[in-house]
């Protein structure tokens, strides 16, 4: 049996769409008039106008532009499927929880779009030279920012209200996981090679940390997708609540050790940007170490208050099983 949440009251189990009041038609190419089939279309078209501008031209060479091409041809890929499940009326027969998809996906695509939004102009853009190759990555940006507003717009729609069944995924937690992961993520793009942290056993440990707390993240992403929630030996809002504190607790070992060590001169670190060759001169689609090193301190610090707000919110969840 499916576990939802509710954070006060079980009032009814009818959905509604986006959380304006009107009912979600399935089935019908109706579904697609109303408020949240209109911004999923605009979903649609944003990602890809995106896409197709850059390829157009093919202005995406280099890891930073291939992360922001891949981000705008999944979400349009994704957001397609989505679409083509409500019009086909086929949510029954989707291998995932429809109560938790929807809004996981939306919650990803929003942050995928938001780092592709951040990473292709100031990574790949301001290299180019002016002409036709650079108003359509500029062109592209646009669409994606666009894109991004339009995912978090269906997050804000379609997240728990007070007194709702809906899916873990919904409540604020839920939402907190993605976010954990995709942050996780992240750092792992930036740590790259074992150069930061070798022979280093307290940045080893910053890793292990990461490691760790990504994988319990996903776990609890997972089995809410899967609706398999009820495979785990222990309750569920027990094993949510135990996720919350271990990270809290092993995050707030990292925030102290990486920047220790990554940056005071006692334990072998550079406190100063222009003390790292590599930072000294611009290159397109290249994040200097002391960059990398400083952008895993502050993702550290994000996810740390990610966990922290989790463990708080988690405690004020009421589960219910329907």
């Amino acid at each position: 049996m499916p576990v939802t949440v509710t954070r006060t009251t079980i009032t009814t189990t009818t959905s509604s769409s986006s959380g304006l009041g009107s009912p979600t038609i399935v089935g019908s190419p109706r579904a697609l008039t109303q408020p949240l089939g209109l911004l999923r279309l605009l979903q649609l078209l944003s990602t890809c106008v995106a896409f197709s501008l850059v390829a157009s031209v093919g202005a995406w060479t280099g890891a930073m532009g291939n992360w922001s091409m891949f981000t705008w041809c999944f979400c349009f890929s994704v957001t397609l499927i989505i679409l083509i499940v409500e019009l086909c009326g086929l949510q029954a027969r989707f291998p995932l929880s429809w109560r938790n998809f929807p809004i996981t996906y939306a919650c990803y695509a929003a942050l995928f779009c938001l780092s592709a939004s951040i990473i292709y102009p100031t990574t790949y853009v301001q290299f180019l030279s002016h002409g036709r190759s650079r108003d359509h990555a500029i062109a592209a940006t646009t669409f994606s920012c666009i894109a991004c507003v339009a995912y978090a717009t269906e997050v804000a729609w379609t997240r728990a209200r007070p007194g709702e069944i809906t899916g873990y995924m919904a409540t604020v937690p839920g939402l907190l996981k993605v976010l954990e992961t995709f942050v996780a993520c992240v750092i792992f793009a930036f740590i790259g090679g074992p150069s930061l942290y070798q022979d280093k056993p307290a940045l080893e440990w910053c890793v292990a940390v990461h490691s760790i707390c990504f994988i319990l993240a996903a776990v609890a992403v997972l089995l809410n997708l899967g609706d398999c929630t009820n495979i785990l030996p222990i309750s569920f809002p027990s094993f949510l609540s135990g996720l919350a504190l271990l990270s809290v607790l092993l995050y707030a070992t990292a925030i102290v050790l990486w920047p220790l060590y990554q940056f005071s001169e006692r334990h072998g670190g550079q406190p100063r940007r222009y003390s790292d060759v590599g930072c000294s001169n611009r290159h397109a689609y290249y994040v200097c170490d002391w960059d990398r090193r400083l952008a895993v301190a502050i993702l550290t610090a994000i996810n740390l208050l990610a966990y922290l707000a989790d463990l708080v919110y988690s405690a004020r969840l009421v589960f219910v099983r329907v």
